[in-house]
């Protein structure tokens, strides 16, 4: 497996763009139109995580800015009915932290807003991985984190956006920890950016 491509930027084609190795062998990769990727300017270098996904018939690469993006990438296509050019579409108008939010809070119509997602689409995307992002918020609280999530809404606020990044692919500690750091009263959807800031720092 193609864990990630470091070169430089040769050229945009209508799905993605070309990489230039170091070795002179240009990849071409599909990406999200709204990615910093997309927007390279030539010679500039890159650096994109990708994944391989072979088909009876193709084998492409699809690339992403962060691994938070790959992640989440993995998630929504695991969705019956979403292959990689929905993918795509969704983190095309979508950040990854904006992707969970709308899961958490059972958005679909956010959904509606990528090409290739109709009404019946995004519902099925919100109801299949709801309950992921649910389980991953129960799985690593106690009963009396869930009693004080309940009291106070600051840290309900903080419990739902420990659940949007355990669904992200995140552990429950990493999430916690991270969130721990950021002003709770904040809104949501600013604390996992904030989070995920801070987690892309550490790496």
């Amino acid at each position: 497996m193609i864990k990630y491509i470091r070169g430089t930027y040769a050229m945009t084609f209508e799905s993605g763009i070309v990489v230039e190795t170091a070795s002179g062998i240009g990849f071409a990769v599909h990406v999200p139109t709204g990615s910093p990727l997309y927007r390279s300017r030539e010679g500039e270098e890159v650096m994109v995580y990708t994944l391989m996904i072979v088909k009876e018939d193709d084998i492409s690469l699809y690339g992403f800015a962060t691994e938070e993006q790959q992640s989440c990438f993995e998630l929504l296509t695991a969705v019956s009915g979403v292959g990689p050019k929905v993918g795509l579409a969704i983190l095309s108008v979508m950040e990854p932290d904006r992707v969970a939010l709308a899961i958490s809070a059972g958005d679909h119509k956010a959904f509606k807003a990528a090409s290739g997602v109709g009404p019946k689409l995004a519902q099925r995307i919100v109801l299949e991985l709801k309950d992921k992002v649910a389980k991953g918020f129960v799985d690593g609280i106690n009963l009396e984190d869930v009693g004080a999530a309940t009291a106070s809404p600051a840290a309900q606020g903080a419990g739902q956006a420990i659940a949007a990044l355990v669904s992200l692919g995140y552990s429950q500690s990493e999430a916690a920890l991270a969130v721990s750091k950021i002003d709770a009263s904040l809104p949501v959807e600013e604390i996992i950016k904030l989070a995920l800031r801070g987690m892309a720092g550490r790496r």
